[in-house]
């Protein structure tokens, strides 16, 4: 930031210290006043936005200060302060309904709201604050009931946290560690910042220290189980889970993440029967009865999926998720009620951005069968603009780590290296980009009987993690420049590594899919580790590939699918990058079209079995009779058979994607299909 820029900063900064002394002296008019001269420059602060509300509040000016809390949630989102100003407010206009849910959703966001907890009890009966339907991240971790207790330091650590302000939240603790190095709460809080900020292996690492010396702490076990599971390390956070619910098999928070693990690792029915039994328990809950729908969904069972889903909008009307979950089975057909239900919550001052973007993509979807393209393509932009503006991703990064794959693993090092691994043949990868027909060719592979559709397996993506930490630790050359030196041992290593990791997710078969589509940036590494292991690179059509992927809401990563300009620029990163992987690994790659495995099934699928070692069955030809879990967003799909009318389906949003066409340029238009051979 240039100077130019740092001293409005500072000069704000200055401004919010001093109004918040006024606030404290009462002098309301005073601060209006202010506030409402900084807005001009400032329109978007959220300081000052909720300074501006609190004191036309205490002016007695209530409807301005709802209005000014309408315009901070457009603004800066939902934070837990702006729900608890709006129960003011409701309380002091008498609307004790509305105070009460504003209330509970201000704690559910930041439960060290004391003043929203003295409201709540003096406005609730006997039992009523617990019996409102839970919401937010600070309802789910589980922390609510030992805030309380904290030291005021920690207590206000957390404070700033739950508003999202973990700047200040990660000094004051690291302040308080200094004095108390293994107290767990803190060490909690700073493992959590860590998670917020996406340093998973640094959480992990704090985790595992502080249950060292507080083995008994229920909450940090829950805490590491949660960033196992946010690694995708299901098998070892089911396991922590399973320690947890043998001391208190009656904590539904534990069991509906044991459940959770258990889906993702395959075990489907035990999960349903877990997530049926939480139903059961509290059959009011609308996330249970989504959670009985999604488990169902993967199972195949789409009637008793819809079934859940519209159930948990009939006890939370208005739930983006489950309007979303409804729309990703690609089959659904929303009915003209339900389109109504969703414009009427997307356009309501109060909805928050949580709901809102799965919103718009449920209605974009609904609008796109209807043939409402512009419409359609309105709701999906709009979405989209959401959710970029609350991920943090930065294309180039994607870029430059492409760039150094291709300069640091060459041609001349992967033949040097050729067979210095694991010389197993068990795994299959199938990488590209998200939407490309990955999840057809899997479950193509998968009926077959010598094959196991597995999942998307961050295994390898965790394995490039710990190189690089290791790098960092030692001072060492960093990833992938490493992979020059490391030796064939060492090598081999790695591979037998990757398959003990990998065998929780097996149940026998001589071969396995692992279907995690960013592994196309380390094939290098894959095939210096496992050097017979088949690599298939899933593609289709460029602006198809793309749209597909700007109409699709992810339940977590794939961050550059959410503006066309990133969607093109990654889209170039990985063309260019599988171009080097060709050159470099010329017997170790299949591509496969999209189009042509349409256009000829059993050719592409004969071409498939052969390049992969595997007898020809026609079982794989009727994929879509096979009955295993899917967990993608084509589970239905994939269900079903193969029709041409689905490849030129994007042209009906041609005209708005000038912005993709444009950045794409020549990689527009698709090129032929490569064809690879088995490598010897």
């Amino acid at each position: 930031m240039s100077s130019g820029e740092a001293r409005p900063a500072s000069r704000i900064e200055a401004a919010l210290r001093q109004l918040r002394v006024q606030i404290e002296g009462q002098a309301y008019a005073e601060v209006l006043d202010a506030t409402t001269s900084l807005l001009e420059e400032f329109p978007e602060n959220r300081d000052l936005l909720y300074l501006t509300a609190l004191a036309q509040r205490r002016l007695g000016r209530v409807a301005d200060a709802l209005r000014t809390l309408e315009r901070l949630q457009r603004a800066g989102g939902p934070f837990g302060r702006l729900y608890q100003e709006r129960g003011h407010c409701y309380r002091q206009v008498g609307d004790m309904p509305s105070a009460r849910a504003a209330y509970h959703r201000a704690l559910s966001l930041n439960p060290t709201l004391q003043a929203s907890r003295r409201a709540l009890s003096a406005l609730c009966g006997p039992g009523e604050e617990q019996d409102l339907p839970a919401q937010g991240p600070a309802a789910a971790d589980g922390r609510s009931s030992v805030l309380e207790h904290l030291p005021r330091p920690l207590l206000g650590a957390y404070d700033h946290y739950y508003e999202g302000d973990l700047t200040t939240a990660a000094r004051i603790v690291r302040d308080y560690l200094v004095a108390r190095s293994q107290d767990a709460e803190a060490l909690r809080l700073q493992a959590s910042i860590a998670t917020r900020l996406g340093a998973l292996e640094n959480a992990q690492d704090i985790l595992e220290r502080a249950l060292e010396h507080s083995p008994n702490h229920r909450g940090l076990r829950a805490d590491y189980a949660a960033v196992l599971m946010q690694q995708h390390d299901f098998e070892r956070a089911r396991l922590e889970l399973c320690s947890l619910l043998h001391t208190d098999s009656s904590d539904r928070s534990t069991r509906a993440r044991h459940a959770f693990a258990c889906l993702s690792l395959g075990r489907a029915e035990e999960a349903l029967q877990g997530y049926q039994a939480l139903a059961r328990e509290e059959p009011e809950r609308a996330d249970w009865s989504h959670a009985v729908g999604y488990a169902q969904q993967v199972l195949g069972r789409a009637a008793a999926a819809v079934d859940q889903y519209r159930r948990a909008l009939q006890q939370r009307p208005g739930w983006g998720e489950a309007y979303w979950s409804l729309a990703n089975l690609k089959t659904y057909r929303f009915e003209e009620p339900e389109i109504e239900a969703m414009q009427r919550a997307l356009e309501a001052p109060d909805t928050a951005p949580a709901d809102a973007i799965p919103l718009c993509f449920a209605l974009g979807k609904a609008l796109e069968d209807l043939e409402h393209y512009e419409s359609s393509f309105r709701c999906y932009a709009r979405g989209n603009a959401m959710k970029r503006g609350i991920v943090s991703f930065d294309v180039a990064d994607i870029e430059r780590e492409t760039a150094l794959q291709r300069s640091a693993v060459t041609v001349d090092l992967m033949s040097a290296r050729a067979r210095s691994g694991c010389l197993d043949e068990a795994p299959i990868f199938i990488v590209g980009m998200p939407r490309s027909g990955s999840t057809l060719i899997e479950q193509i592979l998968a009926s077959h009987p010598q094959v196991e559709g597995t999942l998307e397996l961050a295994h390898i993506t965790r394995m490039t993690n710990r190189l690089a930490l290791r790098c960092a630790e030692t001072g060492a050359t960093g990833y992938p420049q490493l992979l020059e030196s490391v030796s064939p041992a060492a090598l081999r290593l790695l591979g037998e590594t990757y398959l003990a990791e990998t065998r929780p997710y097996r149940r026998g078969k001589a071969r396995f899919i692992d279907k995690m589509p960013g592994n196309f940036r380390h094939l290098g590494l894959i095939h210096l580790i496992l050097p017979n292991a088949r690599i298939i690179d899933a593609r289709r059509a460029p602006l198809a590939c793309c749209t597909s992927n700007y109409k699709q809401l992810f339940a977590a990563g794939h961050e550059f699918t959410y503006a066309l300009s990133d969607l093109a620029r990654y889209y170039r990163a990985y063309v260019e990058l599988m171009e080097h992987w060709g050159r470099a690994l010329p017997r170790s790659i299949l591509r496969v079209d999209h189009e042509h495995l349409v256009e000829d099934l059993e050719g592409t699928v004969r071409r498939l079995l052969e390049f992969c070692g595997l007898s020809f069955e026609e079982a794989c030809i009727h994929f879509h009779e096979t009955r295993r879990p899917v967990h993608t967003a084509s589970s239905e799909q994939v269900r079903r058979p193969l029709f041409r009318d689905g490849l030129d389906h994007w042209r009906h949003f041609r005209p708005w994607l000038g912005e993709l066409e444009s950045m794409l340029g020549e990689q527009a238009e698709p090129s032929s299909s490569a064809v690879g051979s088995a490598p010897h």
